[in-house]
């Protein structure tokens, strides 16, 4: 295990918020399934995983464009997102399961008092099974998704939100997350921000240029970093 950097905390940590797919949960295996049951309906074979492993955190927009080569400003676009959605509505917990280590993580923070939730830019109507499914809807002290509040990541509210909803001060929050967006956001919401090495990184550029206080090569070294406050 390792982590590279360290957190200067102004306030004892009280808390980590996660985001969803990359961090949390692996769910590259159901987002890659849907896309390429998208790709069936086109009459192309599919990709391997691996290929869309990388872009698995960047949505629907991430993987139609490096599985169909289309972009939002397509004319087919919509209607093959609304596809690509329906698609993944009938497999989302098919594959998707905790990263290694993460369970033993959670299981950590609540032992010394710390919360934890999710803020995601996944919508609603997916977080909730999806976390459901992972048996972590109880043990959430906070879950914000994509359309929770009137901005999503970048935008420090979802994270703001969540710490509200904690009862919590930003400062003494960690956001772990395996996506530039999610490092902005934290910059932004005045958190400690840690990037999750383990995740589905590679598609916007290198770790290291993201600004992170910390990078994580494995859930449990998130530990390291909140025992420095």
């Amino acid at each position: 295990m390792a982590l590279t950097g360290k957190i200067d905390w102004a306030q004892a940590p009280t808390a980590v918020l996660f985001d969803l797919d990359g961090t949390l949960a692996d769910t590259a295996g159901d987002l890659g399934g849907a896309l390429n049951r998208l790709r069936a309906d086109q009459g192309l074979p599919p990709l391997p995983l691996a290929q869309l492993r990388a872009y698995a955190s960047a949505g629907a927009r991430g993987l139609i464009g490096v599985g169909l080569g289309i972009g939002p400003e397509h004319a087919e676009f919509e209607s093959l997102r609304t596809r690509f959605l329906a698609h993944y509505t009938a497999c989302l917990s098919e594959t998707t399961r905790l990263f290694d280590g993460m369970d033993r993580l959670l299981e950590a923070l609540e032992a010394r008092g710390l919360r934890w939730g999710v803020v995601t830019n996944k919508p609603h109507r997916f977080t909730v099974p999806v976390m459901q499914g992972l048996g972590l809807t109880h043990r959430s002290g906070t879950t914000i998704s994509g359309d929770t509040t009137a901005h999503a990541k970048p935008h420090p509210l979802p994270l703001l939100t969540a710490a509200s909803e904690l009862g919590v001060p930003p400062g003494s929050v960690l956001y772990v997350g395996d996506d530039l967006r999610d490092i902005q956001a934290a910059q932004a919401a005045g958190m400690p921000s840690a990037a999750a090495g383990w995740g589905y990184i590679g598609h916007n550029g290198e770790v290291e240029a993201w600004g992170a206080d910390v990078i994580a090569d494995q859930p449990l070294d998130l530990l390291t970093a909140l025992m420095s406050g």
